[in-house]
């Protein structure tokens, strides 16, 4: 979910700090996610061995050391893994180091629009959340099954400025699972903030 922040008031806001449950949540996903990544690592290790392996051999059997011309191929796989391993576990290492943030709370509105020009492809619209003065606190792109009708609606919401709305008068909007298997192996795909 793309977020944009419009006001520096955001700053000042009534908020409260992640629970031990929502922050276990993220950390069920993150571990989750690491155990996916395992097999890059493996791959990793693996490269680095061969790579290694290759040049010392090279270095050290007088007859293999044309070896080390191949060993940069078995590295460019090295980085290609580590690439990969990155990239897996980027997303929800910053997800969990967002929950050391705080979760704001503020007696606005919350406002669902259609989708734009900037929009990306896959995009269902937005969700904002508004001051009581009707200025932008925070919004966020959301992607989901059908399309954000042009709502806005009062609310005491809370949310973080990272993931979204956590809230909306008090009713979770389903950001934050109620709970997670170990590893969130068996998890279905997240919902989209969409009204009620």
């Amino acid at each position: 979910m793309k977020q944009r922040l419009f006001d520096r008031r955001t700053r000042q806001l009534a908020h409260r700090p992640w629970t031990d449950r929502e922050r276990l949540i993220v950390w069920r996903g993150l571990t989750g996610r690491f155990a996916i990544a395992i097999e890059p690592l493996l791959g990793l290790i693996f490269m680095i061995f061969l790579t290694v392996g290759i040049v010392y051999r090279a270095q050290h059997v007088p007859a293999d050391r044309d070896l080390v011309k191949i060993a940069w191929i078995f590295a460019l796989g090295a980085i290609a893994f580590l690439g990969y391993f990155v990239a897996v576990l980027v997303a929800p290492f910053a997800a969990y180091v967002q929950t050391f943030k705080p979760i704001y709370i503020v007696d606005g509105y919350v406002r669902y629009r259609k989708k734009d020009a900037t929009s990306e492809i896959d995009a269902t619209g937005y969700v904002a959340t508004l001051f009581e003065d009707q200025s932008v606190a925070c919004e966020w792109e959301c992607y989901g099954r059908k399309e954000l009708p042009d709502l806005t609606i009062p609310a005491m919401v809370e949310f973080s400025q990272y993931a979204g709305i956590h809230k909306i008068d008090g009713k979770s909007t389903g950001l934050i699972p109620d709970e997670i298997p170990v590893l969130a192996i068996g998890i279905a795909p997240r919902k989209g903030q969409h009204p009620q």
